[in-house]
């Protein structure tokens, strides 16, 4: 069961820069930043009340990499958080929802998350996350 919004992902070329626009804009601290050196990934978390802006940063072929190559920088997905990961999975696909992770994976913030493919929200992907 879908329990409400994580967060909102956004995909940049230059974290740094994005950080401090966001950061300056909204009057907001600077999060701390998170790294995965194996998926050649940066990303930070900022809180706006109740829900994360989550920028995210990728300097290799990663799929945040191809997509900021492709679109620039943007929005790149919503997270759903689920307690029930696996159920929520299997509910998407019967309901006829294309998976681009059809089991959890380790995220970057250490959650179980899965990506659905971007049909799954008009052009958007939908990311599963438990809390």
């Amino acid at each position: 069961m879908i329990k409400g919004i994580g967060h909102i992902g956004f995909a940049v070329k230059d974290l740094d820069e994005a950080l401090q626009a966001i950061t300056k804009t909204l009057n907001l601290t600077v999060p701390p930043i998170l790294e995965k050196k194996e998926w050649n990934m940066r990303a930070a978390v900022v809180q706006i009340g109740e829900i994360g802006i989550e920028i995210l940063e990728d300097s290799g072929q990663g799929m945040i990499g191809q997509f900021v190559k492709a679109k620039g920088n943007g929005l790149h997905h919503v997270c759903v958080l689920t307690d029930k990961i696996e159920e929520e999975i299997e509910t998407l696909k019967a309901r006829g929802v294309e998976m681009m992770d059809e089991k959890p994976r380790v995220g970057i913030r250490g959650k179980r998350i899965a990506f659905t493919k971007a049909s799954a929200l008009g052009g958007v992907p939908l990311e599963l996350s438990e809390p």
